[in-house]
């Protein structure tokens, strides 16, 4: 019977393992999220759009077919008449814009620029993603982590329920502490239904990202105790967020625009050349013509069209660098919270926790040996719950704060940022 029993927990513990190894890991969602992400698509298809625009704005424009009539009488005896008069011509006639090869680059610079900053985009829309996914799959782990504790607390309270009513009908007890415990239950039944909410909104926003697989079991938590890149190169990573990357693009795409109007203080010329027909009696005849457009006023128009441009550039610029500065700052705050954090949670788990479950120890030897009243117990026990709860919570908040660092920059652009595993915790603390 014993090696039955044995075997029986052996399987058990075997199908469990397995069942973990199935379950939903954070790795799985971060890849299911950005495999069904529409997000991606368009700033694809945006990046694909600018790059086909680029090839276009770099061509010279079409030329223009010209076909008319000059001259045509509408009255006397040679109205309408295409021939009898010397004057009437039938024409047909080819212009070509001659556009200078520096503003045809200056055009298809402007939307390599353009597919550039949606490609930053794309970047940005995938870090995104994964600090959402991680933070929503996170949110869920511990509302989880959150109804184990409260269920194997209620079931231990439901056992003071018994010992208060066996108590109370043996005359040892008074019926209040049978109330007392009954009420403790109930409130701790109220939080399990409350967490049992949450859980199922933490579901519904990890179902936002990963779509049916949010219902899965989740697996094992990865260990957010460690972050993948040097503190000391905080300020290095921040220049790599995708935002900032977005924001240097736009600004290179004004300075761009800036180059167009530069070069639009040069004018295109247009050259025509046009054959014209006339009656049998009378010669045809070749026209050609040049057209320059005249800028007269370059002062107040061209000048001020390239220097509004100038001004947007740096507009971006400034911009640019004050978000630079603000992502620091908060990035850095962030970094300062998560070591903040885990030096808390070492101090729960060295002192707090104990403590906590050693009043709860104390209450109970001392309410069984006659010498405590069962409020003591019932006190010692909510305490012990709101402390392991409390302790859920701020590693939540530091699980929090390691997805917004962790997933800061899209892992395509890890190679240009220094990667070196920056902190770690003890085991007990894991």
């Amino acid at each position: 019977m014993l090696a039955a029993l044995c075997s029986a927990l052996c399987l058990t513990f075997v199908s469990l393992g397995a069942h973990a190894q199935a379950g939903l890991t954070l790795d799985q969602a971060l890849r299911a999220a950005q495999d069904r992400s529409q997000q991606l698509v368009a700033q694809d298809a945006a990046a694909a759009a600018s790059r086909d625009m680029a090839v276009a704005a770099g061509q010279r424009p079409d030329p223009t077919l010209r076909v008319g009539i000059n001259n045509l009488p509408i009255n006397t005896q040679d109205r309408f008449s295409l021939t009898r008069d010397f004057m009437t011509m039938r024409s047909v006639g080819v212009m070509q814009e001659i556009t200078r090869r520096d503003k045809l680059k200056a055009r298809a610079a402007r939307f390599d620029r353009e597919a550039e900053t949606a490609e930053a985009a794309r970047a940005l829309a995938l870090a995104n993603l994964r600090r959402d996914t991680a933070m929503a799959w996170l949110d869920r782990y511990y509302q989880e982590q959150m109804l184990v504790v409260l269920r194997s607390q209620r079931g231990e309270a439901s056992l003071q329920i018994e010992a208060a009513d066996a108590a109370y009908r043996s005359g040892r007890g008074a019926q209040a502490d049978v109330f007392a415990a009954r009420s403790a239950v109930a409130l701790i039944d109220d939080r399990i239904r409350q967490t049992e909410r949450q859980i199922a909104t933490a579901k519904t926003r990890l179902a936002r990202w990963v779509g049916d697989t949010a219902e899965q079991p989740l697996g094992a938590l990865p260990s957010v105790a460690t972050l993948h890149f040097d503190a000391d190169g905080l300020a290095g990573r921040v220049e790599h967020h995708p935002e900032i990357a977005v924001m240097r693009k736009q600004e290179e795409m004004a300075r761009a625009d800036a180059d167009i109007a530069q070069s639009n203080k040069r004018s295109d010329w247009s050259v025509e050349l046009m054959y014209s027909q006339r009656g049998s009696a009378y010669s045809n005849m070749v026209s050609v013509n040049l057209s320059i457009p005249l800028q007269l006023d370059q002062k107040n128009r061209q000048d001020r069209d390239v220097a509004a441009k100038i001004a947007l550039a740096e507009q971006m610029r400034a911009q640019r660098e004050e978000a630079t500065r603000e992502h620091l700052a908060e990035t850095r705050s962030w970094l300062q919270e998560w070591q903040g954090n885990r030096e808390r949670l070492a101090q729960y788990d060295a002192s707090l926790i104990p403590l906590a479950m050693e009043r709860t120890r104390a209450a109970m030897a001392a309410y069984r040996g006659g010498s405590g009243p069962l409020s003591a117990v019932l006190d010692a026990r909510r305490m012990e719950i709101d402390t392991r709860m409390d302790r859920l919570r701020l590693e939540m908040e530091t699980a929090g704060r390691w997805a917004q660092l962790e997933y800061l920059v899209p892992p395509e652009h890890d190679a240009a940022v220094p990667a070196r595993p920056t902190g770690s915790i003890d085991k007990q603390e894991r």
